[in-house]
């Protein structure tokens, strides 16, 4: 089996996307680029928890699959967009329900939140409507990308990204707290945002996070 370690890595995704329901049933799906041309990314229509690394596809550039006995993700031809166009090697791609309200009604959700600016690095864009399953809902993901590592698509759902697929899990998730706690803060009054100076200064401290 090739890319095993990394096909793993996928899985463990999906059920970190399930723990913190990002995800319900077989919605959104996760992919990383593996090598020139080859990207990793999970089957189409397949409930997460009974998915094994025996079923995540390795496809070519043209959604061919070179390995794996299961469809791919419908979104592939979209994902392999993003792939080309934006500097990311693992995308998330989620219908987590508080980040999806927040695109009914906002062209984006503010830089409202530190863990938002830590793990996204920006206020979040939301992009229009554009059916799914198809290359369009890339070609907008890219049109609409900003410094953030996420964007929300209007009657859809989250798409996030990175360098690696734990950046990419990260930002899905304190996403999607934020987005919580905007929609609750929103029910009180207007939520202030962080000034872009607030926003530098935090991003600048998040640099010495961690080990």
């Amino acid at each position: 089996m090739m890319y095993e370690n990394e096909k793993q890595a996928i899985l463990d995704a999906c059920l970190k996307m399930k723990e913190y329901h990002l995800i319900s049933l077989t919605g959104g799906n996760v992919s990383m680029v593996v090598d020139e041309n080859r990207y990793l990314v999970t089957p189409s229509g397949m409930l997460y928890e009974k998915m094994t690394i025996e079923d995540i596809v390795l496809i070519d550039h043209d959604c061919q699959v070179i390995e794996g006995k299961r469809k791919p993700s419908s979104d592939a031809s979209a994902l392999i967009y993003i792939f080309d166009h934006l500097p990311v090697k693992a995308i998330i791609h989620t219908h987590q329900p508080y980040a999806t309200a927040i695109g009914f009604n906002n062209d984006s959700l503010p830089a409202c939140m530190v863990t938002l600016i830590d793990a996204a690095h920006a206020r979040i864009p939301v992009a229009p409507f554009t059916p799914s399953s198809n290359v369009g809902m890339g070609q907008l993901a890219v049109k609409y990308a900003n410094d953030a590592t996420a964007l929300i698509m209007k009657h859809h759902g989250v798409i996030t990204y990175g360098k690696d697929l734990e950046e990419a899990l990260y930002s899905a998730v304190y996403l999607e707290e934020a987005a919580k706690t905007y929609c609750m803060a929103r029910i009180m009054g207007a939520v202030p945002e962080l000034s872009e100076d607030e926003i530098a200064k935090e991003a600048a401290g998040w640099l010495n996070y961690g080990q």
